[in-house]
């Protein structure tokens, strides 16, 4: 079932045996990837450490058993990096899903509004934790929304491209053609509780790779395996953030068998 698809991949297998061994009983059946991108590029943040797009298609190439590998992720207007991103997915076998990014402006113009009035506040802050200001703090806030209205900021841009629905309809037709049993999730957000939950209902094995740190609890009460992409890390963050002592050791190895080569 397993098959390192590179040479680094067999090494580092070597080296991360039990990790290895774990995706081998994720990965037991016919299986089908689903990568949220936009919610997964910012788990680097926290992280520290980024998902390099070959290396994770290369990890996922060993399995003879993951069928497909979807990936959704919006695209910026004339913005270079962006398109690159979805160009290289695409070349590496990715299959792709993409769509404009909205470019949103929202008002924090407050010159038309009362001191204490919450109206443009609430378009930011939730009302549950608004309720909890005091007539004090929206002023206050008001007050530095003002300081940047006279510095002519009257607006900011809001940046939109969510995959919910795209996402789980493929989830879904999956499901109906029946021919996937193992339905991996990259992402952690609360909308694919639902489409999860009837995947369970199916029969059908669910796991979802992230970090404890990004799931939100109505995806940790559906129950399914969370699987801690930081036992992977090495297998596929860029090449110069693999662990120092575990890069030292491949690079010996590499030079080692490089000399036993006739």
């Amino acid at each position: 079932m397993f098959k390192p698809s590179t040479e680094k991949i067999k090494l580092l297998s070597k080296v991360y045996q039990k990790s290895v061994k774990q995706l081998e009983s994720v990965f037991n059946n016919t299986t089908s990837v689903y990568i949220d991108f936009a919610n997964v590029i910012h788990w680097s943040e926290k992280l520290k450490w980024h998902i390099d797009l070959k290396r994770l298609k290369q990890l996922f190439n060993s399995f003879n058993t993951i069928k497909y590998v979807h990936f959704y992720n919006g695209l910026l207007e004339n913005n270079k990096n962006s398109e690159n991103i979805i160009n290289e997915a695409e070349k590496l076998g990715y299959l792709v899903t993409t769509k404009a990014v909205k470019k949103m402006k929202l008002s924090i113009d407050v010159s038309g509004i009362q001191k204490n009035s919450p109206s443009i506040l609430q378009k930011f802050i939730k009302k549950s934790l608004l309720n909890k200001f005091s007539i004090e703090t929206i002023e206050y806030l008001n007050n530095k929304l003002k300081e940047l209205n006279n510095r002519g900021i009257r607006f900011i841009e809001h940046w939109k491209c969510n995959f919910d629905v795209e996402l789980g309809r493929d989830l879904l037709i999956d499901l109906e053609h029946n021919k996937i049993n193992n339905y991996i999730l990259w992402s952690g957000d609360s909308d694919f509780a639902d489409p999860i939950y009837q995947l369970i209902q199916n029969k059908k094995s669910v796991t979802i790779f992230s970090t404890a740190r990004r799931i939100t609890p109505e995806l940790e009460a559906t129950g399914v395996l969370i699987f801690e992409i930081w036992k992977i890390k090495d297998f596929i963050c860029w090449n110069k953030e693999i662990s120092k002592e575990v890069k030292k050791n491949l690079t010996y190895k590499c030079k080692k068998d490089s000399a036993r080569s006739p």
